[in-house]
Order: C-alpha cells, then structure tokens, then sequence
C-alpha cells in the first residue's frame, strides 16, 4: 500500500475573515475531491484569514500511480488557485 500526501500553502491577500477563507478552501477541497478523488482536509491555521494551509491524500497499490494524482493535482491548483501557493510538498510512504 502506497500513500502521497501533498501539502499546500496559500496565501490569501487581502482576506479580512473567516468566512471569506472558508469560501476559499470549500472550493479548492471540492475541485480536488471531484477531480482527483482524494481526500482533503484544513491541517493547520485554522483561525488565520489570510493562511490557508491543505492536505490531499491518496491511497494506491502502485508509487506511480500515487505520484501522478499528486503531480496532476498541483498542476491544476497551480493553473487555477484563486490565492498564492507559497509552499508545497509532497510525501509518499509504504508499508
């Protein structure tokens, strides 16, 4: 079993609230899960507006596979974030 984690960070400039931030995070949450089904959560700065911080992880029996739904996924966050993407990663392990 193969799992990829891949971490992204924005910055939201200009964001004065919590509600603007939620707005932002539903969206990027809801295009990944659609497209790419993984599955995504807010992991850290919860209570700052102008941080966004995801997390996308996929699971498959094969590293390749893993690596190119991460690899694909950035690319369309990358093409179309309504917020700057200050820092990424990613993490595959295995067991």
């Amino acid at each position: 079993m193969i799992i990829g984690v891949l971490s992204l960070e924005f910055r939201l400039h200009g964001n004065r609230s919590l509600k603007g931030k939620r707005k932002v995070a539903l969206s990027l949450k809801q295009k990944l899960r659609n497209k790419f089904n993984v599955s995504v959560s807010e992991v850290e700065a919860q209570d700052v507006h102008e941080k966004l911080v995801l997390a996308a992880v996929t699971v498959a029996n094969e590293t390749r596979k893993v690596e190119s739904t991460l690899s694909k996924a950035l690319a369309m966050i990358e093409a179309m974030a309504p917020a700057e993407l200050i820092n990424c990663e990613t993490e595959i392990f295995s067991s």
